[in-house]
C-alpha cells in the first residue's frame, strides 16, 4: 500500500463549495483540485454524504450538489463500500473505535489501496486498519506532510 493514496472525506469536499468557510474553503478548494492530478480516491460514500449535507445545510442547491458530485465522479477513482468493507466497519463500531459513517469510510479507503485519509471530523493521527487520518485544517496551518502528499512543496 503506498503512503502516497489517500481519500478525502466529506467535510473537505464541503468545505470546498462552502464559500463561507473563509480560510478552510480556500485550503479545501486547493485540497480537491490538487487532488486530481494525485493518487486520490474518493468513496461513494463521501460523494453521497457531501449532496446531502450541503443541500441539507442551504449551502447550494440540489442541482449545483448533483452537478458537483457528478464532476468529482468522473475526475477522480471512486470506491464502493464492500460487504467486507461494512464488516469491518461494524466491528470498529462495536468496539466504540468510531462511528459506523467513519469506520465504513476509512474501511473502504482501505480497500481501495490508501493509507491516509483528509478529515476535520475524526482524530488526527488515529488509524484504523491502517489507514491514518489526519485533519488538513488543523491549528498550526498545514503540516509538512500533507503539504508533501498534496505536492505543495
Amino acid at each position: 500500500m503506498s503512503a502516497e493514496r489517500y481519500t478525502i472525506d466529506t467535510n473537505v469536499l464541503f468545505y470546498a463549495v462552502d464559500r463561507s468557510a473563509g480560510a478552510k474553503h480556500d485550503l479545501a478548494v486547493e485540497i480537491v483540485n490538487r487532488s486530481v492530478d494525485r493518487a486520490c480516491v474518493l468513496t461513494v460514500q463521501a460523494l453521497a454524504e457531501f449532496v446531502a449535507s450541503v443541500t441539507r445545510k442551504g449551502r447550494v442547491s440540489k442541482a449545483d450538489a448533483v452537478f458537483q458530485a457528478s464532476g468529482w465522479l468522473a475526475l477522480f477513482p471512486v470506491a464502493a463500500a464492500s460487504p467486507t468493507a461494512l464488516a469491518s466497519a461494524l466491528r470498529a463500531y462495536d468496539q466504540g473505535r468510531l462511528g459506523i459513517w467513519d469506520a465504513l469510510l476509512l474501511a473502504t479507503a482501505r480497500e481501495a489501496g490508501c493509507a491516509i485519509a483528509l478529515s476535520e471530523d475524526m482524530h488526527d493521527g488515529g488509524k484504523l486498519l491502517g489507514v491514518a487520518v489526519r485533519n488538513p485544517f488543523g491549528v498550526g496551518g498545514l503540516p509538512d506532510d500533507l503539504r508533501a502528499l498534496l505536492g505543495m512543496t
